[in-house]
């Protein structure tokens, strides 16, 4: 699509006759038809693609069949061969990691039998963040540089753990903190704080507000303001969606709602369901996708003893089993059979109760031929 129009030209013209195009593909016969439905879109013969029927039906896939008959198809013929390799141009920025510990927490890696001298080795190593704090009380131009974005102006030296100010290339470096679930309570309100605050110096620096030393990270941030209302939750499930897939998303969102303090739920789903039902409006459509989002998030909420009715979120009766299996719209095919549902009389209501009766409960003794 370009510009909202198809770039190969559909829909085409309904033509009672094929004719020759000298500069191009022939212009086919294209009967006039009937407009149907196909999921949420109504095609007619203008959208339907020259195609044979023998070899959609030989390969089982969908098959581009054209008439070459102009003397412009040795240009086809050869230009793929002539026109050289391909070509892309490529940015390369290089991506810094940097650590998010609690004090005397930091990751070590040992092998079995060595794990006392790995101890001694990680004390006297600094970490990225541990060697911040020392950068930031030997070096007063670091100060108002936030720990995400020290990476663009200093480099950490890994042989003596220490940052250095950097001679150049500071604009093609990008700098990422791990992804801290909230399940892990202190790491994750201690990664929120570094996301914000510049020129720490130590843990307890964090820790301090307004010239008292919190107990907690959490607490901290509930000082700071951060946590008053539900933008903390907003601001995790942004960042997440930058890179996390929809069934990613719903996972944190059921998470957020288990664990967290969130004050409105319904507001949180409204806000970010674009995000959480994305994949399924692209495997159904933009009706019934929220309905399949709705119904994962309802059985992710099952490990927090939690219920979409609890939470004021709607309710959806679609079981979990149908998003792994259905490879149609479920929720689309309920809805026209519950529309044709209603326009039967009471004799044939009864024959669609005893055909469904006999499929689902499938006993031994249940006819399976009906006259």
């Amino acid at each position: 699509m370009r510009d909202g129009r198809c770039c190969k030209s559909f829909a085409k013209q309904f033509k009672d006759d094929t004719e020759e195009n000298v500069n191009g593909y022939p212009i086919y016969r294209r009967r006039a038809t009937e407009p149907v439905q196909v999921g949420k879109y109504s095609i007619d013969n203008r959208w339907v693609v020259p195609y044979n029927p023998w070899l959609l039906t030989e390969f089982n896939a969908h098959i581009n069949v054209e008439v070459c008959g102009s003397v412009k198809s040795v240009k086809c013929l050869y230009k793929y061969v002539y026109k050289g390799h391909d070509a892309a141009l490529v940015k390369i920025q290089k991506e810094v990691r940097l650590a998010v510990h609690l004090p005397q927490q930091q990751p070590i890696v040992y092998q079995d039998g060595q794990e006392a001298q790995a101890i001694e080795r990680a004390a006297l190593r600094k970490t990225t963040l541990t060697s911040w704090f020392e950068l930031n009380k030997n070096d007063l131009s670091a100060h108002n540089i936030s720990y995400l974005d020290i990476p663009q102006y200093y480099v950490f030296d890994k042989s003596t753990t220490n940052w250095k100010k950097r001679q150049r290339g500071g604009q093609n470096v990008s700098a990422r903190l791990p992804v801290v679930s909230i399940l892990d309570t202190e790491r994750y309100y201690l990664r929120m704080l570094l996301l914000r605050k510049s020129g720490a110096i130590s843990f307890d620096d964090i820790l301090t507000v307004n010239g008292l030393r919190c107990i907690t990270f959490q607490k901290a941030c509930q000082d700071y303001g951060l946590l008053r209302g539900d933008q903390q939750w907003h601001d995790a499930l942004n960042e997440a969606a930058q890179f996390q897939s929809p069934r990613q998303l719903r996972m944190l969102f059921a998470m957020i709602c288990g664990f967290g303090e969130v004050e409105d739920v319904p507001g949180l789903w409204v806000q970010h369901q674009v995000s959480l039902f994305e994949d399924f409006v692209h495997r159904y459509s933009e009706q019934t996708g929220p309905h399949y989002a709705l119904a994962d998030i309802k059985e992710l909420l099952t490990s927090y003893n939690l219920s979409l009715q609890k939470l004021h979120l709607p309710t959806v009766d679609l079981p979990a089993s149908v998003l792994e299996r259905a490879n149609f719209d479920v929720v689309e095919e309920q809805a026209k059979a519950n529309s044709y549902a209603m326009q039967l009389n009471s004799e044939q209501r009864n024959v669609v109760e005893i055909l469904l009766s006999a499929v689902y409960k499938n006993a031994a003794d249940t006819l399976k031929c009906y006259f």
